[in-house]
């Protein structure tokens, strides 16, 4: 019995793919002709084993040469630069991202959200933490044959999460030799050093192969105060000083006789009030100065994959991962109010300016930034039996296996204030018979130390400013220690899965076999996430925060036909149907059943025209169900305010009592003078255990045409339409308020809480729910073309682009809810195009890319330190928004790669090479879309060199 694989036109395979595909295919092909059944190719989106590559669904597949040609380090960074890729989930920009996400790499197709993109290895679920998300980062670049990107829905193949679409990561099963691989690159302004040090092995067989990959991977952080568009503040060079903080690391206080916030003359006595000047916007903090613009990572990872024939029908298959990574964050040092946690400076302190009445304060605690080591260790192994056998003349492939994945994190930290211990420090406290300061009174002293538990205690003088280094100051290493406990939260995930398989031919129609495929799966999982004791009883200047402890089980089953309608006849070369449904039962919400339909048709032999209609759905994860409550200082702006776009004084504002002259308060109580404008009160957001799954609804309809009378072109134009109901979403502060005050949506306002006095918001609860719509609609077109073999070398030319023309979001289930556009909006662009020339003669090659981002759009920002030119739509309107809301907008960027490479005599290649190579700088963004900073996320930094060594052997 042989598995005898159809020859392959290669005229028809977009030229990408047929690169490769080539040795995968050859192989199968070769080990056809010696007798292996166990060698059809199974195509991402379809589970039937089949000869064709070319399918009803829309894939785009990255081979290893490809991947060889950029200048990236990591899959996750190899896929942003797909011109389908949304914004980052988290850039790491995103420095004061905090929980067990960060330091991950995720991928969000059609800027649909990272948790509705799924991500396989060999076909099979790469584990998730408690947040749903997928972390590529755990797959070593060295062992990946292959990247393919299916740009569909497919929950009815692979069930929950497969909305915008399935990333497939094939890795090498039959590598033969050794390769070992070094790179090096840094920023030619210096900073962010990047090396990364691989090395492959591997041994075939007759019967079988293995192979070993080793990965190690080291990004140093980028520093805010380096960056050009960080360095002056939160607004980027043009308004230096902007955003800064009245949270001064010189510290302040709030004299009860002038009304005024004062701070101390340097070299001045702080126990004396006329040592005190009144604060200056000079004076203030430009945290910035201690922020990381870039987070650290350190990654190390071993990947083993091997499979072995036990008999001409079956084969042992099994792959097994060890990755470990380490994520360091810094930001500057805390902004400490003391009015926010009711620990003034009592009036009993030895260094209160004012004997006798308690101070308010404010000291950003700059001596110790907050420092977050984040380390995540993932085992996974998978295992299984594939086989084949062969009824009458029709052949069957089974398989059946497991796979369990683990994530075990420890997240260590230092730099937020214990609250316990501050309020005794800044209690009651003398001057001993040595002349030191000593917590207590002289009649009951509380003993000197840094054990907080042991009764001791170490006072501390929030009012010597940063540097004067005089007593029981920030810099005072016993203060710190009393002051700055660590901190450990720790995580733990397990996804534990069971398949089985079934694919072959019932009967043979007039127009060919009909194809089926059916399939079990059992999966349970399982997970928590423990922040510090502290954190969990509001007992730092962390944010607050709860366990998250859950775990959830389900069972599938699918089945798959792929139906042949026509074949060899006028105007339809090849007709077929596909069609494929999934029953999926959860124990947490009950079961769903989700089906997909497509369509192939090939006129004539050059041509393709395809299409696919299908359900999806995403289930709520762990921490969407039992996540338990957070906090956070949110940035926002409040439309009854003085921000922009606001509609200060109309009915909603007056009814919840806020004067139509209001000012919007943000740290420290002081007016909002740039937006969004961060809260001093910390909001919470939390889990919801009666979540139910989002719904979605897919569509694709395309052509592929690869001209005969052009040898190597090949054409694709796909049309695409995603419509999700029933969103699993966390309300953010700006979409509660917009809807309230706004689009007056009354349901809206319910858990807005405001201060009588000053109208400033003191609380919202902004937690998941299920609600609204989102839909996104556009247009991917393909362009490749390897031009004849000349004199001067081979040329290639492959171009890629996404045009959406349409993203929008309802934000509730009222059908009279106007959709709020985001296209066009910062990290929504509207078109995406890269374009990548490569050329190859003998031994050198080079390729040259340009990446394409349309322009942009953000609520524009007018007050006493903005230029109102920066608002050049100031009259801009849009259905969501009748009242109008003002606009910025900033062009179009364009970002250019450049490598050039050698082939040594000695088995090796060298290759050199720039991302942005002109050093080209996109526009500051004032809304921070995807980062910390005036900048947006997904965008280059500066001109970053490398260079690439590869070894083989």
């Amino acid at each position: 019995m042989k598995l005898r694989i159809p020859a392959m036109r290669r005229g028809l395979l977009p030229a990408a793919i047929v690169t490769a595909l080539s040795p995968a295919i050859a192989a199968a092909q070769e080990q056809a002709s010696d007798a292996t059944t166990l060698d059809r190719i199974e195509v991402t989106g379809s589970r039937i084993r089949q000869a064709s590559i070319e399918t009803a669904q829309p894939v785009l597949m990255i081979g290893r040469e490809e991947i060889e040609k950029q200048g990236f380090t990591t899959v996750a960074d190899i896929l942003q630069n797909l011109t389908s890729a949304g914004s980052p989930a988290i850039s790491r920009g995103d420095v004061l991202a905090s929980g067990e996400n960060v330091g991950g790499y995720y991928v969000d197709l059609r800027n649909l959200g990272a948790s509705r993109t799924l991500i396989l290895v060999n076909g099979k679920r790469l584990g998730a933490n408690t947040t749903g998300l997928q972390d590529l980062g755990q797959i070593p670049s060295s062992a990946i044959e292959r990247i393919d990107v299916l740009k569909d829905g497919a929950s009815s193949i692979y069930g929950s999460d497969a909305i915008a679409g399935v990333v497939n990561i094939i890795t090498r099963t039959r590598f033969d030799g050794a390769e070992a691989n070094a790179y090096f690159g840094q920023y030619d302004d210096g900073g962010g050093d990047i090396q990364t040090f691989d090395f492959t092995v591997g041994s075939t067989s007759d019967r079988g192969g293995v192979s070993l990959s080793i990965d190690y991977g080291k990004e140093e952080p980028l520093w805010a105060r380096d960056m050009w568009y960080a360095r002056d503040g939160s607004r980027g060079p043009d308004f230096p000083g902007a955003g800064w903080s009245p949270v001064s690391q010189n510290g302040s206080f709030f004299d009860p006789v002038s009304e005024e916030w004062l701070t101390l003359t340097p070299g001045a006595d702080p126990t004396d009030p006329d040592s005190y000047t009144p604060l200056t916007p000079d004076q203030y903090a430009n945290s910035n100065e201690q922020m990381m613009a870039r987070t650290g990572i350190e990654r190390r990872s071993i990947y083993v994959a091997g499979e072995f024939d036990l008999t001409d029908d079956i084969r042992f298959v099994s792959d097994a991962l060890y990755n470990s990574r380490t994520t360091t964050q810094q930001v500057a040092g805390y902004p400490y109010q003391s009015g926010s946690f009711e620990t003034p400076l009592s009036g009993d302190s030895a260094f209160n300016p004012y004997p006798g009445t308690d101070l308010e304060f404010r000291r950003r605690l700059w001596e110790r930034p907050r420092i977050t080591e984040n380390e995540l260790k993932t085992y996974r192994v998978t295992a299984g039996l594939q086989g084949a056998f062969e009824i009458g003349e029709r052949f069957w492939d089974w398989d059946v296996g497991g796979s369990w994945n683990r994530n075990e994190m420890l997240k260590n930290g230092r730099g937020d204030a214990s609250l316990v211990a501050a309020r005794a420090a800044l209690g009651p406290s003398f001057i001993n018979e040595d002349g030191v300061a000593q917590c207590g009174t002289v009649d009951d002293p509380i003993a000197l130390g840094t054990n907080y538990g042991a009764d001791e205690c170490t006072p501390w003088n929030p009012l010597q400013p940063y540097g004067a280094n005089g007593p029981n100051g920030l810099e005072d290493p016993n203060v710190q220690a009393f002051l700055f406990p660590e901190y450990h939260d720790t995580g733990l995930t397990e996804s534990t899965i069971y398949t089985a398989n079934l694919s072959g031919t019932l009967f043979t129609l007039p127009a060919g076999d009909l194809g089926v495929a059916v399939g079990y799966e059992h999966r349970k999982e399982e997970g928590r996430f423990v922040p510090d004791a502290f954190n969990q009883a509001a007992l730092s200047t962390g944010l607050p925060a709860t366990t998250t402890a859950g775990q959830y089980s389900l069972d599938e089953m699918y089945l798959e036909l792929n139906v042949p309608l026509l074949s060899g006849v006028a105007g339809a070369e090849e007709l077929s149907l596909s069609l494929a449904t999934r029953y999926s039962d959860y124990d947490t919400f009950g079961d769903t059943l989700n089906n997909k339909f497509g369509l192939t048709w090939r006129p004539t032999g050059d041509l393709l025209v395809r299409g696919t209609w299908a359900e999806g759905f995403r289930a709520p994860s762990i921490d969407n169900l039992y996540g338990g409550v957070g906090g956070s200082f949110e940035r926002y702006v409040d439309p009854c305010g003085n921000g922009p776009g606001n509609v200060a004084g109309n009915a909603a504002c007056t009814a919840a009592g806020v004067s139509p002259d209001y000012v919007q308060l943000g740290q420290g109580l002081d007016p909002c003078d740039s937006f969004p404008c961060q809260t001093p009160y910390q909001f919470l957001t939390g889990s919801n255990p009666n979540l139910t799954p989002e719904m979605a609804t897919s569509k694709t309809a395309g052509i592929v045409y690869s001209p005969q009378w052009v040898e190597g072109l090949d054409l694709s134009l796909d049309w695409y339409s995603v419509e999700i109901e029933n969103l699993i979403a966390e309300d953010s502060v700006d979409d509660i308020l917009t809807d309230c005050y706004v689009r007056g949506v009354e349901s809206r306002c319910a858990g807005i809480e405001r201060d009588p006095e000053t109208g400033v918001i003191t609380m919202l609860n902004f937690g998941l729910t299920n609600k609204g719509r989102l839909e996104t609609e556009g247009y991917d077109l393909g362009v490749r073309y390897r031009l004849p073999e000349t004199a001067y070398g081979n040329f290639a030319i492959d171009w890629q682009t996404t045009y959406v023309s349409k993203h929008e979001l309802t934000a509730d289930n009222n059908p009279d809810t106007v959709p709020a556009p985001s296209n066009s909006f910062a990290g929504y662009f509207r078109t995406r195009s890269n374009l990548t020339l490569d050329w190859q003669m003998g031994d050198f090659g080079a390729s040259w890319t340009a990446r394409y981002y349309s322009g942009m759009k953000e609520s524009c920002v007018v007050t006493d330190s903005f230029d109102e030119n920066y608002c050049d739509q100031p009259d801009y309107a849009a259905p969501d928004v009748p009242e109008g809301l003002p606009l910025r907008t900033v062009g179009s960027n364009v970002f250019h790669d450049a490598q050039v490479r050698w082939s040594a005599p000695w088995d090796a290649t060298v290759s050199l090479g720039a991302n942005n190579v002109t050093d080209h700088r996109g526009p500051l963004m004032f809304t921070s879309p995807n980062n910390q900073f005036a900048y947006y996320g997904g965008f280059d930094v500066g001109r970053f060199v490398y260079m690439k060594y590869q070894q083989r052997f």
